[in-house]
């Protein structure tokens, strides 16, 4: 079966603190479903992950993927040909290394040596290595092959990377990148319990696993920090809060939580593998989602919000990213990486002035960085990610965070119904009051909020935002800080004369023909 699942990128997308700055990319941008079959996406006009950082609005600092750091020691190499050296087949836990490779990566997959030669193996470092560039687009499997025959004819201890690099088949730039993704891989086949599959993303705080759980014998999803954060703190305490807030979650459209538990030197949340695709990865595909099936998506996520709130926790980086859709249609919630009890004053303000989020779908509350950010931000970035599954476009645009993150604040949205005129007037208000800018023009909680829904997706009007907010209304709070931004009207009416009022008419006539009479009376008494 092929499993359509999240893919990541090394730069994660989001906005979040750093130690070493005032904040940092805080997470993998999917735990969970990315695409296993290595097939490249075509570029997105609006992907998020493509924007530049925002260094004006506030000091953000990435994590360096491309640091291979210290790599673990090499697992002993088995008896393989060329095709499963690049097929990469996962390499026995109990196989302890004895070898290093020159070329400090590493890896956990199966290298060989030919049958019945002497010749130098192929370490498995190689082989992840020799599978990553084919699977990148960045040599064929011949060219592979050819560098692996006359590394065993050498009888050389040289890497693969050398003589990939030796014959200018990649540059040391994309070997930086390789050795990094080389390390990760590694790091996921070192849990004690679990097979690892093969690694379905990876992102600036984390990389994620498919595996099998031995003793229950069900597949998982695993996310690993890299050994590069394994011994910061503040690192590792996020890491360790997911875990316990997707703990506390028992909801079927949210991403359960199995276990978080370190390994030797390696921290590793375990959960629920999740089938599907992303909301963002259909997108992606040009997708623009019909009113009802956008409709069913986005009120199974907010009943997943609903239970998240009810439990006291906020997710703070609602997005297409983060909703997986299965082959069954049901949608999950997934990534709790920014989540945050609601009563955590401390945390709160240890992260005041700091924006945590994604630009095109964060809240205006969460972009100035207030202390009291609640649920109601949760629903804005719903409503962001509506939005742009019903348009195609994502709310506001622009050349940097910065400028996307100004015009939430600022800008009036262009209502969905005038993106897409095929949408009704109902699923337009609902939209519009989820993101108002003044938080206490929107729903007060998902529970209201999933009334309007469901209204809207039986074909009637929303009982909430219809009767609260008529449509112009609504666009003038989401346009603005509702009446207080909104510039004063200047009526330009004529007033009417006051000579049109008939009984000043009357009364004037009738001073007219007195007048008159006086005058006349006037004139016979002079000459008389």
């Amino acid at each position: 079966m092929t499993s359509f699942n999240r893919k990541t990128s090394p730069n994660d997308d989001r906005l979040t603190p750093s130690p070493s700055a005032s904040s940092v990319s805080r997470n993998t941008s999917g735990s969970i479903a990315v695409q296993s079959n290595g097939e490249s996406k075509k570029n997105d006009p609006n992907d998020e992950s493509r924007l530049p950082m925002p260094s004006d609005t506030m000091p953000l600092k990435m994590p360096d993927d491309n640091d291979p750091g210290q790599s673990p020691p090499e697992r002993k190499p088995e008896p393989s040909d060329t095709l499963e050296i690049l097929r990469g087949t996962p390499v026995p836990e109990d196989e302890d290394a004895d070898a290093s490779s020159g070329s400090g990566t590493s890896s956990g997959s199966r290298g060989g040596t030919s049958s019945g030669s002497t010749n130098a193996p192929t370490s498995s470092v190689d082989t992840i290595l020799g599978r990553l560039v084919v699977e990148q687009g960045l040599a064929t499997e011949g060219e592979i092959a050819e560098c692996i025959s006359r590394k065993r004819e050498d009888a050389s201890d040289r890497s693969l990377a050398d003589l990939l690099v030796r014959n200018n088949i990649v540059t040391d730039r994309q070997l930086t990148r390789l050795k990094s993704a080389v390390e990760a891989e590694r790091s996921g086949q070192k849990l004690p319990g679990y097979r690892v599959i093969g690694k379905l993303g990876a992102g600036a705080m984390a990389t994620v696993f498919k595996a099998k759980q031995i003793s229950l014998d069900r597949l998982v999803a695993i996310k690993v920090l890299p050994r590069k954060f394994s011994t910061n703190p503040q690192f590792i305490e996020r890491f360790y809060a997911e875990g316990r807030a997707a703990a506390q979650m028992n909801h079927p459209n949210i991403v359960q939580a199995f276990d978080v538990a370190k390994a030797g030197e390696f921290h590793y949340f375990v959960m629920e593998y999740v089938e599907g695709e992303t909301v963002h990865d259909a997108i992606v595909r040009d997708k623009r989602y019909n009113e009802a099936e956008a409709l069913d998506i986005i009120i199974m996520t907010a009943d997943a919000l609903r239970h998240a709130h009810e439990k006291g926790l906020i997710h703070r980086d609602v997005k297409p990213k983060n909703i997986i859709i299965t082959p069954n249609g049901v949608a999950k919630l997934a990534d709790l990486g920014l989540a945050r009890a609601i009563d955590d004053k401390d945390a709160a303000l240890a992260e005041k002035g700091k924006a945590y989020g994604t630009p095109y779908y964060i809240s205006p509350e969460q972009i100035r960085g207030e202390v009291n950010v609640g649920p109601q931000a949760d629903i804005y970035s719903l409503g962001a990610t509506l939005y742009h599954m019903v348009t195609g476009n994502v709310p506001y645009n622009g050349k940097n965070p910065t400028e996307v993150m100004q015009k939430h604040l600022k800008a009036p949205l262009v209502a969905p119904d005038h993106v897409n005129p095929k949408l009704s007037t109902g699923i337009s208000e609902v939209i519009e009051m989820m993101m108002a800018k003044d938080r206490r023009n929107r729903y007060k909680d998902a529970a209201d909020l999933l009334v309007d829904l469901r209204a809207v997706r039986t074909g009637e009007l929303p009982p909430i935002a219809h009767k609260d907010a008529p449509a112009e209304t609504l666009k003038a709070i989401a346009s603005s800080e509702a009446a207080q931004s909104a510039p004063i009207a200047v009526d330009k009416t004529r007033e009417p004369s006051p000579f049109a009022n008939k009984t000043v008419q009357s009364v004037i006539f009738g001073l007219a023909i007195f007048g008159l009479v006086m005058t006349g009376v006037a004139f016979i008494a002079l000459f008389s």
